[in-house]
């Protein structure tokens, strides 16, 4: 299935049981309870904990952040035992580093989840959980919750300082596709026009609670090429615009190569290009968008719900200074 997200950090299904409560952005915390368990068992067992461990000890006891990274993540206490012993020394280094970093920064968290209520007043913070799993996700968004993947994360971001920008961009864009989630959105038509304004979205409202540009290099590389971009981008989505998101084109194919010219390809993005180039080019549909916009909070909730693609494409529609393009 075509799917938008990197690292794993897909949208899952709305359903929940037991959803915890909206997190108050004044007092909103970083949920360590499992990471912690995690840590506790790993130093009981000098790095060997067992499956059987694993599962009495760590995630029979989780938290509702466990149950939303285990499917298709963790999977299960031998997957995650077999993880552990294939490298253990980076889920020692994410204990010892990145578990006290990411204990650190509930004042991010907080500023930023302030932020976010300011600009969408009604919609419902999720709470943060920080987890270790199996190795294979940095995280993932559910109506609800926000789940990190620490040893993940540990390993993008080796320091306190880079986890610390990872971890603003995570409690910004990722919480951004929870409220796309609680809005209904979903990827049924146009599938790359629509991932490229979903993850656009998430940049944009990202960038505007935080001030901070979400991937400066790969702005400055875009920047000057903007009206080659645009037509290549034109082209690529009409050529996709007959998949849908249950679709898997054949690999290879032009469709194939048309979406994953923009989405998708955080570790091989075409000859020349920065990665996932398809974030910027949403965030800037999404920037002409708001500022032709007389009601920008509508055009905020415009942003969660993306209702007609082509409508938001025509408004947000790349000009060259001085006429079109």
């Amino acid at each position: 299935m075509l799917r938008p997200l990197i690292l794993a950090l897909a949208l899952l299904p709305a359903a929940a049981t037991n959803r915890p409560p909206p997190a108050d952005p004044l007092t909103a915390t970083i949920h360590t309870e499992d990471a912690d368990r995690f840590a506790a068992l790993f130093a009981k067992t000098k790095g060997k904990p067992t499956a059987a461990q694993l599962k009495r000890e760590y995630l029979d006891k989780g938290s509702f952040g466990i149950g939303v990274f285990t499917p298709g993540r963790i999977v299960d206490a031998d997957t995650l035992a077999r993880a552990i012993a294939t490298n253990p020394t980076r889920y020692a280094q994410a204990i010892k580093t990145c578990l006290p970093a990411a204990k650190a920064a509930t004042a991010d968290l907080r500023a930023i989840y302030l932020g976010l209520h300011g600009a969408l007043p009604d919609v419902k913070l999720p709470q943060v959980y920080i987890v270790f799993g199996a190795n294979t996700s940095g995280g993932t968004a559910k109506p609800g919750a926000q789940v990190l993947g620490l040893e993940v994360l540990c390993r993008l971001s080796p320091t306190p300082e880079k986890l610390r920008q990872t971890l603003r961009h995570f409690f910004a864009h990722e919480t951004v596709h929870s409220f796309q989630q609680d809005a209904g959105m979903t990827l049924a038509r146009d599938p790359l026009l629509t991932a490229i304004l979903v993850e656009g979205a998430a940049d944009f409202i990202a960038q505007l609670v935080t001030g901070e540009e979400p991937d400066a290099a790969r702005a400055a590389w875009a920047t000057p090429r903007e009206a080659e971009l645009w037509h290549q981008m034109q082209a690529d989505i009409a050529l996709t615009r007959r998949l849908t998101d249950k679709d898997d084109p054949e690999e290879g194919s032009p469709e194939a190569k048309a979406y994953a010219r923009w989405i998708g390809n955080y570790s091989t993005p075409p000859a020349g290009w920065p990665p996932e180039l398809g974030y910027w080019m949403g965030l800037r549909i999404w920037q002409r968008y708001y500022a032709a916009a007389p009601d920008k909070h509508a055009a905020l909730r415009a942003m969660l719900a993306v209702r007609d693609p082509r409508a938001i494409l025509a408004a947000g529609t790349y000009k060259r200074r001085g006429g079109s393009l």
